[in-house]
Protein backbone atom coordinates (compact mmCIF):
# COMPACT_ATOMS: atom_id res chain seq x y z
CA UNK A 1 0.00 0.00 0.00
CA UNK A 2 1.33 3.65 -0.96
CA UNK A 3 2.05 6.16 1.93
CA UNK A 4 2.30 9.73 2.06
CA UNK A 5 0.45 12.19 0.11
CA UNK A 6 0.84 10.98 -3.47
CA UNK A 7 -1.16 7.53 -2.20
CA UNK A 8 -3.67 9.18 -0.14
CA UNK A 9 -4.26 11.38 -3.15
CA UNK A 10 -5.17 7.93 -5.04
CA UNK A 11 -6.99 6.79 -2.76
CA UNK A 12 -9.26 9.70 -2.35
CA UNK A 13 -9.50 9.41 -5.88
CA UNK A 14 -10.68 5.95 -6.52
CA UNK A 15 -13.10 6.56 -3.33
CA UNK A 16 -14.80 9.51 -5.60
CA UNK A 17 -17.30 7.12 -7.17
CA UNK A 18 -18.42 5.31 -4.64
CA UNK A 19 -19.03 8.65 -2.49
CA UNK A 20 -20.88 9.92 -5.06
CA UNK A 21 -23.19 6.45 -5.49
CA UNK A 22 -23.85 6.92 -1.68
CA UNK A 23 -24.65 9.98 -1.94
CA UNK A 24 -27.14 9.39 -4.77
CA UNK A 25 -28.69 6.61 -3.12
CA UNK A 26 -28.95 9.19 0.58
CA UNK A 27 -30.93 11.56 -1.53
CA UNK A 28 -33.05 8.84 -2.69
CA UNK A 29 -33.63 7.95 0.64
CA UNK A 30 -33.96 11.36 1.70
CA UNK A 31 -36.74 11.55 -0.71
CA UNK A 32 -38.49 8.91 0.27
CA UNK A 33 -38.21 9.60 3.90
CA UNK A 34 -38.98 13.18 3.74
CA UNK A 35 -41.98 12.30 1.20
CA UNK A 36 -43.49 9.76 3.72
CA UNK A 37 -43.57 11.65 6.75
CA UNK A 38 -45.55 14.39 5.07
CA UNK A 39 -47.70 11.90 3.50
CA UNK A 40 -47.88 10.26 7.10
CA UNK A 41 -48.34 13.61 8.61
CA UNK A 42 -50.85 15.08 6.51
CA UNK A 43 -53.82 12.95 4.79
CA UNK A 44 -52.69 9.88 6.71
CA UNK A 45 -53.09 11.85 9.87
CA UNK A 46 -50.70 9.99 12.20
CA UNK A 47 -48.99 10.95 14.87
CA UNK A 48 -45.23 12.86 15.03
CA UNK A 49 -43.69 9.53 16.40
CA UNK A 50 -44.86 7.44 14.33
CA UNK A 51 -44.76 8.87 11.29
CA UNK A 52 -41.61 9.63 11.42
CA UNK A 53 -40.00 6.17 12.44
CA UNK A 54 -42.44 4.50 9.73
CA UNK A 55 -40.73 7.14 6.99
CA UNK A 56 -37.30 6.77 8.95
CA UNK A 57 -37.55 2.64 7.94
CA UNK A 58 -38.71 3.48 4.62
CA UNK A 59 -35.53 5.69 3.59
CA UNK A 60 -33.36 3.27 5.17
CA UNK A 61 -34.96 0.69 3.07
CA UNK A 62 -34.44 3.09 -0.05
CA UNK A 63 -30.88 3.61 1.02
CA UNK A 64 -29.95 -0.23 1.17
CA UNK A 65 -31.19 -0.79 -2.01
CA UNK A 66 -29.66 2.03 -3.13
CA UNK A 67 -26.68 0.95 -1.78
CA UNK A 68 -26.94 -2.64 -2.41
CA UNK A 69 -27.75 -2.35 -6.19
CA UNK A 70 -26.07 0.52 -7.57
CA UNK A 71 -23.03 1.74 -5.17
CA UNK A 72 -21.86 -1.75 -3.74
CA UNK A 73 -23.33 -4.15 -6.01
CA UNK A 74 -19.82 -5.49 -7.01
CA UNK A 75 -18.93 -6.14 -3.36
CA UNK A 76 -22.85 -7.58 -2.85
CA UNK A 77 -22.91 -9.54 -5.31
CA UNK A 78 -19.14 -11.24 -4.69
CA UNK A 79 -20.03 -11.77 -1.38
CA UNK A 80 -23.08 -13.45 -2.16
CA UNK A 81 -21.14 -15.77 -4.53
CA UNK A 82 -18.42 -16.40 -1.76
CA UNK A 83 -20.76 -17.36 1.00
CA UNK A 84 -23.13 -20.18 1.44
CA UNK A 85 -26.87 -19.01 3.27
CA UNK A 86 -27.67 -15.75 0.94
CA UNK A 87 -30.68 -15.28 2.82
CA UNK A 88 -29.20 -15.31 6.30
CA UNK A 89 -26.18 -12.87 5.15
CA UNK A 90 -28.96 -10.97 2.97
CA UNK A 91 -30.80 -10.15 6.23
CA UNK A 92 -27.75 -9.82 8.97
CA UNK A 93 -26.55 -6.90 6.31
CA UNK A 94 -30.14 -5.02 6.41
CA UNK A 95 -29.96 -5.36 9.91
CA UNK A 96 -26.18 -3.69 10.18
CA UNK A 97 -27.30 -1.30 7.85
CA UNK A 98 -30.13 -0.10 9.41
CA UNK A 99 -27.91 0.04 13.15
CA UNK A 100 -25.69 2.30 11.23
CA UNK A 101 -28.27 4.46 10.09
CA UNK A 102 -29.70 4.81 13.53
CA UNK A 103 -26.16 5.21 15.06
CA UNK A 104 -26.47 7.99 12.45
CA UNK A 105 -29.40 9.29 13.93
CA UNK A 106 -27.87 9.74 17.10
CA UNK A 107 -25.34 11.40 16.12
CA UNK A 108 -27.80 14.20 14.59
CA UNK A 109 -29.61 14.14 18.14
CA UNK A 110 -26.37 14.33 20.11
CA UNK A 111 -25.19 17.52 18.39
CA UNK A 112 -28.74 19.08 18.36
CA UNK A 113 -29.38 17.79 21.84
CA UNK A 114 -25.14 19.45 23.14
CA UNK A 115 -26.19 23.14 21.14
CA UNK A 116 -29.55 23.54 22.53
CA UNK A 117 -29.18 22.20 26.23
CA UNK A 118 -25.64 22.01 26.89
CA UNK A 119 -24.63 25.75 25.12
CA UNK A 120 -27.87 27.07 25.66
CA UNK A 121 -28.38 27.69 22.12
CA UNK A 122 -32.03 27.89 21.87
CA UNK A 123 -33.28 29.31 18.42
CA UNK A 124 -34.59 27.50 16.10
CA UNK A 125 -31.86 28.60 13.50
CA UNK A 126 -29.07 26.97 16.13
CA UNK A 127 -31.12 24.33 16.36
CA UNK A 128 -31.03 23.96 12.56
CA UNK A 129 -27.22 24.50 12.56
CA UNK A 130 -26.34 22.04 15.17
CA UNK A 131 -29.01 18.99 14.28
CA UNK A 132 -29.66 19.69 10.12
CA UNK A 133 -26.07 20.80 9.35
CA UNK A 134 -23.44 19.75 11.80
CA UNK A 135 -25.00 16.77 12.96
CA UNK A 136 -26.40 15.90 9.20
CA UNK A 137 -22.17 15.90 7.92
CA UNK A 138 -21.07 14.01 11.06
CA UNK A 139 -23.54 11.58 10.99
CA UNK A 140 -23.35 10.85 6.90
CA UNK A 141 -19.45 10.49 7.87
CA UNK A 142 -20.28 7.75 10.30
CA UNK A 143 -22.98 6.16 7.97
CA UNK A 144 -20.11 6.29 4.71
CA UNK A 145 -17.96 4.68 6.95
CA UNK A 146 -20.12 2.02 8.44
CA UNK A 147 -21.85 1.16 5.25
CA UNK A 148 -18.44 0.52 3.38
CA UNK A 149 -16.72 -1.08 6.36
CA UNK A 150 -19.18 -3.02 8.61
CA UNK A 151 -22.08 -3.91 6.21
CA UNK A 152 -20.31 -3.71 2.22
CA UNK A 153 -17.04 -4.82 3.15
CA UNK A 154 -14.80 -5.67 0.21
CA UNK A 155 -13.76 -9.20 0.80
CA UNK A 156 -10.30 -9.81 0.69
CA UNK A 157 -8.64 -13.11 -0.12
CA UNK A 158 -6.61 -14.38 3.24
CA UNK A 159 -2.93 -13.30 2.79
CA UNK A 160 -1.05 -17.21 3.29
CA UNK A 161 0.78 -16.25 5.71
CA UNK A 162 -2.40 -16.05 8.37
CA UNK A 163 -3.89 -18.66 7.43
CA UNK A 164 -0.97 -20.76 8.21
CA UNK A 165 -0.81 -19.50 11.54
CA UNK A 166 -4.85 -20.28 11.64
CA UNK A 167 -3.62 -23.95 10.88
CA UNK A 168 -5.28 -23.74 7.04
CA UNK A 169 -2.16 -23.37 5.46
CA UNK A 170 -2.92 -23.60 1.50
CA UNK A 171 -1.49 -27.05 -0.06
CA UNK A 172 1.95 -27.09 -1.88
CA UNK A 173 3.32 -28.99 -4.22
CA UNK A 174 5.87 -31.71 -3.64
CA UNK A 175 8.72 -30.98 -2.72
CA UNK A 176 8.03 -26.80 -2.49
CA UNK A 177 8.33 -27.22 1.28
CA UNK A 178 9.52 -23.52 3.30
CA UNK A 179 13.06 -23.05 4.26
CA UNK A 180 12.31 -23.49 7.88
CA UNK A 181 10.14 -27.01 7.49
CA UNK A 182 13.69 -28.49 5.64
CA UNK A 183 15.77 -27.12 8.69
CA UNK A 184 17.01 -23.58 6.82
CA UNK A 185 17.01 -20.62 8.16
CA UNK A 186 14.51 -18.22 5.41
CA UNK A 187 16.78 -15.60 3.30
CA UNK A 188 17.07 -12.52 5.43
CA UNK A 189 17.46 -13.97 9.01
Amino acid sequence: MSTGPAGLVGRVRAMVPEAAGFALAGLAAYAADLGLFLWLRGPAGLGPLTAKALSFAAGCTVAYLGNAFGTYRRRAAAAAAAAAGGRARRVRRFAVFCAVNVAGALVQLLCLAFSHYGLGLTSAHADAVSGAGIGMALATCLRFWGTRTLVFREERPERPERAERAGMAPERKAGTAPAREMGQAPAGE
